[in-house]
């Protein structure tokens, strides 16, 4: 059963109750595209949530079907994009470490503290690894034997730990992350 969405008429609510019957076929939509439900489910969740807030702007009748896919399809791409921001922006920091012996002076200060931080953040397995494998420079072989983990799952986890950590980094530093500014004065969260 639907109920009216508190500040809407009657009028806003069909196209919103047209888009709750809809639900499944959406979220099996977007899971398709962006493969991961959890995420699917987010992007659906953030879609519903603005028509919520604004119903006048979704079309009456059927047209809200198509209207809303291509609402949806927009933010599966907008969520590709964000995430390949931060991949590049990670990817940039990784060729200037290989690059260079050692960052800039006043940079290195600045991304430590940024990405000590952040680490701290992590699942504390997750940020044992990276200060080990990453700041350490302990080999990911080295690294299994002393926690009694296999080379694969040692591997596996710092490989699960950048992964978060570049997360971290783009939820902490938004649009600078997404386009690998390295002048670290994001908020801190």
């Amino acid at each position: 059963m639907i109920t009216a969405v508190p500040g809407t008429d009657s009028r806003d609510e069909a196209p919103i109750a047209t888009l709750l019957e809809n639900h499944r076929a959406f979220l099996r939509y977007l899971e398709g595209r962006v493969g991961d439900r959890a995420l699917a489910e987010d992007i659906l969740q953030d879609a519903f949530a603005k028509v919520v807030a604004r119903p006048d702007q979704a079309p009456d009748g059927e047209a809200v079907i198509p209207w809303f896919y291509r609402s949806l399809r927009n933010a599966a791409i907008d969520q590709f994009r964000r995430r390949g921001a931060a991949d590049r922006a990670f990817e940039a920091f990784a060729r200037e470490l290989e690059t260079h012996e050692a960052p800039e002076p006043g940079l290195e200060g600045e991304i430590c503290a940024c990405v000590t931080r952040l680490a701290t953040t992590l699942k504390p397995e997750y940020a044992e690894a990276l200060q080990a494998i990453e700041v350490g420079g302990t080999p990911v072989k080295t690294f299994a034997e002393q926690k009694g983990l296999t080379a694969g799952n040692a591997a596996v986890r710092a490989f699960r730990a950048r992964e978060a950590l570049k997360k971290r980094v783009v939820e902490s530093c938004g649009t600078c992350a997404e386009h690998g500014c390295m002048d670290c004065h994001c908020r801190a969260k």
